[in-house]
C-alpha cells in the first residue's frame, strides 16, 4: 500500500530515529512551523492555480500525519506533547510566551479544511488535512476504556479552535452531502508535462499520481471498481471526522460543542432566529442533506449518521417526518434489515432503532400506508407486484425477528422488533394478505416454540423426580421469555383490532384461517385479558360465515368480513392502554458508539494504516 508515491511501510521502517532524536533536533516542529507558514499563503495559492506550492505543502502535512501516527502508537499524550515543546534557545536566553504547536497546527487544519476552496488542486490535501484531525484523535485506539480526558480533546473543546466548531461541523456535513468524486489521476495537480518542468516537477506528477491510484483504486494491484464509500474519499473522512467530533466524551466543564452543534442547527429555509442559549449553530440545506443521506445508507457511516440526526436534532427529525416522499429513506433501511445476513450487528441494529424511532410518530405510521409501490426486487421470498411501504415494513421486521429467533437469539433485536411494531399497530391500515399471514405465521411459530419448551420443562421435570442427582435446565427462563414475546404479539393484533378493524380485513380473516392457534392461550393466566377481544372477533365472524354455507370463495370470505365489520358491537371490545414504545440510549452509550464509530475509522477504506496488534479498544473482528 502505497500513500503519496512511498511505501508506508518504508517509512515506518525509518521513524525510529525521529522518535528517539526528535526531542533534542526538533525537527517535527521545524516541520511543523514550515507547513503553518506555507498554509498562510494556501488560499491564494490556490485561486493562482501554483501547483507545485500546494504540493510542498501536501507533502509537509503527509509526513507530520504519518509522525503523529507513529508517535500515537508508540507513547502516552504526555510524551507525544514533548515533540511540540522543544524549542531552540540561544544560551542564556528565556522565553515565557513560547508558542503552542499542538494548538496551532490543530487551529491550522480547522481552518484549511473550513476555508480553503476545494478544487481539484485542493483535493488531495483538503483529505490530508481530515484524516490528520482523525490521527490527532486516534489515542483512543489504544486504550481500553472510552477515554474521558485527553489532551487533544482539550484543544479542541476549549480556546482558539472553538470558535471553529459550527463551521467545522457544517463543511463536514457538506462534504458529505456533494460526495466530490477525486479529479482523474494525472489532471489535479500537474498538467501535462512542459519541456521547462525539469525532473523535479516529472516526479512530483508521479508522487501526486500514486496517491491517486490508491484513491480511486483502492491500492496498488487492485480492481478498478471502487466501492460505494470510496467514490468520494473526501467525503469519507470527512464523514468519519464528523461522527468522532460528535461522540467525544464532554470535558469535566463543558459539554461537547461538535455534539452542541449536530444538536441545533437548522434548514437553510427556516428563517426564525437561533436562541440565545443555542452556541455553534448554524444553517443547512436540509433537502440536500435529506437526499445525501438516502442515497448513502449502504454504509455504516451513513447509517450512524442518520440515527444521530434523527435522535439528537429535532429540526432534522421533524423535518424528515414531513416529507412526502418518506420511502427513499425507509426503502434503504428496510434493505439493510432484510439482507441481515450480510450485515454487521451494529449496522443493523443502527437500522432497527431508525424505525423505532421513526414508528414513534403517529403521523408516519399513518402515512406509510397511503405510499405504494411497485416491484420490490430485492424481496425475494414472494413477489410483490403491489404493497403499501407499510405492509413491506411489517415484512421485514417479522423477518428480522424470525431470522433472530433462529440464528443469533438477541433479546435487544426482538424487543426493538416488537416494539417498532406495537407502535405501528393502532394505524394498521389496508393490510397486505402475505404481511396478515406473515403476523399470524409468526405467532404460530411463537407457540410451537411455547409448546416445545413447556414440554421440555415437563419432562425435565419428571426426569429430576426419579434422579435427585441431575441438575434441572432452567426452562422457566425460556418460557418466560417465549410468553413476554408471544404477549406482545398478542397485543399488536389486538391495537389493531381495536382501532383500525375495518380497515384491515386481510388480517381478520388470517385470523379466522388459524383460529385453532389460539385456543390454547384462551384460558391461560397470562394471556386471558388479552384474548377476550380477539377471542370475541374470531367467535362473532366464525357464526357470520358459518350462516353464509361451506364451500366460500376467498373473495366471499373477504366481502362477508367487510360487510360484518359494520355490525360488530364495538363497545363490547375491551379498551387497554396504547402501545407506545419510545427509544432511549443507556445510560452510558459512550460504552456501545465511541468503539462502534472508531471500528468504523479502523476498518476505513482510506484507512490510516495502524497495526491489528497494536488496536486495545476495538478490533477487525469486533463483530
Amino acid at each position: 500500500m502505497t500513500r503519496s508515491g512511498i511505501s508506508f511501510s518504508r517509512f515506518l521502517s525509518l521513524h525510529q530515529p525521529v522518535v528517539e532524536n526528535n526531542p533534542r533536533t526538533g525537527n517535527f516542529g521545524a516541520l511543523i512551523k514550515v507547513f503553518l507558514s506555507r498554509t498562510k499563503e494556501l488560499k491564494l495559492s490556490a485561486e493562482c492555480q501554483n501547483h507545485i506550492f500546494i504540493w510542498q505543502t501536501h507533502n509537509a502535512l503527509f509526513i507530520i500525519c504519518c509522525l503523529l501516527k507513529v508517535f500515537i502508537c508508540e507513547m502516552s499524550e504526555e510524551e507525544l506533547q514533548l515533540h511540540f515543546t522543544y524549542e531552540d534557545k540561544s544560551p542564556g536566553t528565556y522565553s515565557s510566551d513560547s508558542e503552542d504547536l499542538l494548538e496551532e497546527l490543530l487551529c491550522c487544519l480547522m481552518q484549511l479544511i473550513t476555508d480553503i476552496p476545494l478544487l481539484d488542486i485542493t483535493y488531495e490535501i483538503s483529505v490530508e488535512a481530515v484524516s490528520t484531525m482523525i490521527v490527532f484523535l486516534s489515542c483512543q485506539l489504544f486504550h481500553k476504556e472510552v477515554l474521558r480526558q485527553s489532551i487533544s480533546h482539550k484543544y479542541l473543546m476549549q480556546g482558539r479552535c472553538l470558535p471553529y466548531t459550527s463551521k467545522l461541523v457544517k463543511t463536514l456535513l457538506y462534504n458529505f452531502i456533494r460526495q466530490e468524486k477525486p479529479p482523474p489521476p494525472g489532471a489535479h495537480v500537474f498538467p501535462q508535462q512542459s519541456e521547462a518542468g525539469g525532473l523535479l516537477y516529472g516526479l512530483a506528477s508521479g508522487v501526486a499520481t500514486g496517491l491517486w491510484t490508491v484513491f480511486t483504486l483502492g491500492g496498488v494491484g487492485s480492481k478498478a471498481a471502487a466501492t460505494p464509500e470510496l467514490s468520494s474519499p473526501l467525503a469519507n473522512q470527512s464523514l468519519l471526522l464528523l461522527l468522532v467530533l460528535a461522540n467525544l466524551t464532554d470535558a469535566a466543564d463543558a459539554p461537547n460543542p461538535y455534539k452542541q452543534a449536530i444538536m441545533s442547527f437548522k434548514n437553510t429555509q427556516d428563517s426564525s432566529p437561533f436562541p440565545s442559549s443555542v452556541p455553534h449553530a448554524f444553517q443547512i440545506n436540509f433537502n440536500s442533506l435529506y437526499t445525501a443521506l438516502c442515497e448513502q445508507q449502504t454504509s455504516d457511516q451513513a447509517t450512524l449518521l442518520l440515527y444521530t440526526l434523527l435522535h439528537q436534532n429535532s429540526n432534522v427529525r421533524t423535518y424528515m417526518l414531513a416529507r412526502t416522499d418518506m420511502e427513499n429513506l425507509v426503502l434503504p433501511i428496510l434493505e439493510i434489515l432484510y439482507h441481515v445476513e450480510e450485515r454487521n450487528s451494529h449496522h443493523v441494529y443502527m437500522a432497527l432503532i431508525i424505525l423505532l424511532i421513526l414508528t414513534e410518530d403517529d403521523g408516519f405510521n399513518r402515512s406509510i400506508h397511503e405510499v405504494i409501490l411497485k416491484n420490490i426486487t430485492w424481496y425475494s421470498e414472494r413477489v410483490l407486484t403491489e404493497i403499501s411501504l407499510g405492509s413491506l415494513l411489517i415484512l421485514v421486521v417479522i423477518r428480522t425477528i424470525q431470522y433472530n429467533m433462529t440464528r443469533t437469539r438477541d433479546k435487544y433485536l426482538h424487543t426493538n422488533c416488537l416494539a417498532a411494531l406495537a407502535n405501528m399497530s393502532a394505524q394498521f391500515r389496508s393490510l397486505h394478505q402475505y404481511a396478515a399471514q406473515r403476523i399470524i405465521s409468526l405467532f404460530s411459530l411463537l407457540s410451537k416454540k411455547h409448546n416445545k419448551v413447556l414440554e421440555q420443562a415437563t419432562q425435565s421435570l419428571r426426569g429430576s423426580l426419579s434422579s435427585n442427582d441431575a441438575p434441572l435446565p432452567d426452562y422457566a427462563q425460556d418460557l418466560n421469555v417465549i410468553e413476554e414475546v408471544i404477549r406482545m404479539m398478542l397485543e399488536i393484533i389486538n391495537s389493531c383490532l381495536t382501532n383500525s378493524l375495518h380497515h384491515n380485513p386481510n388480517l381478520v380473516y388470517a385470523l379466522l384461517y388459524k383460529r385453532d392457534l389460539f385456543e390454547q392461550f384462551r384460558t391461560h393466566p397470562s394471556f386471558q385479558d388479552i384474548m377476550q377481544n380477539i377471542d370475541l372477533v374470531i367467535t362473532f365472524f366464525s357464526s357470520r360465515l358459518l350462516q353464509a354455507g361451506a364451500e366460500l370463495s376467498v373473495e366471499r370470505v373477504l366481502e362477508i368480513i367487510k360487510q360484518g365489520v359494520v355490525a360488530l358491537p364495538k363497545d363490547r371490545l375491551k379498551k387497554f392502554p396504547e402501545l407506545k414504545f419510545k427509544y432511549v440510549e443507556e445510560e452510558q452509550p459512550e460504552e456501545f458508539f465511541i468503539p462502534y464509530v472508531w471500528s468504523l475509522v479502523y476498518n476505513s477504506a482510506v484507512g490510516l494504516y495502524w497495526n491489528p496488534q497494536d488496536i486495545q479498544l476495538f478490533t477487525m473482528d469486533a463483530d
